[in-house]
């Protein structure tokens, strides 16, 4: 059994996944599997992956008809043999020293769940300049190639409670026991990664974390994340499917204060900022109404909720939001 399988997907990424392969086959712990799952790639990637299939061992190649992001990670974790769990998306790269880290605090604090920092990386050409190889994370500061490197410094949660309310979704800065992952991600829905993370709250009791930057998450104009459309209003689906779940489960009433904050939080910061970004007038408009409207449906006094009472910038804009400001805001967002 490997300690560690990493599952990338790939998507017509010719112009990054060198990078992102280059980190993983150089990883200081060698007990690892990379488990490439190729989504129907219609650009070189294939013929690149295969240059380093010839020269490396540990490289898990699967092929399938393209079918979204979540459907290839959901793919590759049929495959997975690794003890802990994985995901790095193939237009970032990692730290060559990160898994060996991650693994070392597992294993030293008995851990489900590891997490890391990383940076929001803003290359200079956004679509190829990009460092030849990877390197430590002091190096690539000196690379050239980055026009800013923004630091995301999470907050240490302590239980599951603050887990929900701190924890950065994202689900390729974490070293997850693959035994405690029992629900995949949704299929054909934009932030699939807040229900897998919601999801996998109940199951994790020990948390550990690696207080360094080890990804380097790529800021391109062409990703998924900056493309915005009518598809953005996905995040109302996947917050039912979390709350479905939770109350399937009887986790629902033990959690409501804080899935209600973590649904305000979303709906109105990282949400609501994306579809400020969106085009088509009629659909962001429509969007935002639907926003407003969703969230006080399901919880009309969510004002009131004690951990929006609790002093931060963020908490304070949330408060301030009503009817008239959610509209300011969105301005605000669409030329920030």
């Amino acid at each position: 059994m490997p300690k560690v399988s990493v599952i990338v997907p790939v998507y017509n990424v010719e112009k990054y996944i060198k990078n992102c392969l280059e980190s993983l086959v150089n990883q200081t712990l060698k007990d690892i599997e990379i488990i490439i799952v190729n989504d129907g790639s219609t650009d070189s990637s294939k013929s690149i992956i295969y240059e380093y299939i010839e020269k490396y061992n540990n490289i898990v190649y699967l092929e399938k008809e393209n079918g979204g992001l979540s459907d290839a990670r959901n793919y590759g974790l049929n495959y997975a043999k690794g003890e802990y769990i994985a995901f790095l998306d193939s237009d970032d790269y990692a730290d060559i020293s990160i898994y060996e880290k991650m693994y070392n605090k597992a294993i030293e604090e008995n851990s489900d769940y590891v997490e890391c920092d990383f940076y929001w990386a803003y290359p200079k050409n956004s679509k190829d300049n990009l460092p030849s190889k990877s390197k430590s994370n002091t190096d690539v500061k000196h690379e050239g190639s980055f026009s800013k490197l923004k630091l995301d410094n999470g907050y240490i949660y302590k239980n599951k409670r603050e887990m929900m309310i701190y924890g950065r979704v994202v689900a390729w800065n974490k070293l997850i026991k693959r035994g405690i992952i029992t629900e995949k991600f949704p299929v054909s829905l934009n932030y699939e990664d807040v229900e897998f993370f919601y999801k996998l709250i109940p199951n994790v009791n020990k948390f550990s974390f690696v207080k360094e930057p080890l990804i380097y998450y790529i800021q391109r104009e062409n990703s998924i994340v900056n493309k915005q459309d009518y598809r953005t209003g996905q995040i109302f689906n996947v917050f039912n499917n979390v709350f479905d779940y939770y109350k399937k489960n009887n986790l629902y009433d033990e959690y409501k204060e804080e899935l209600e904050y973590s649904y305000t939080r979303i709906l109105l910061c990282s949400s609501l900022k994306r579809m400020a970004k969106i085009k088509d007038r009629v659909a962001r408009e429509r969007l935002i109404d639907e926003t407003w409207q969703n969230l006080n449906t399901k919880f009309p006094d969510w004002k009131k909720n004690k951990i929006l009472s609790k002093k931060s910038i963020k908490n304070l804009y949330i408060k301030s939001v009503n009817k008239i400001t959610l509209n300011i805001y969105s301005k605000i967002f669409k030329i920030l």
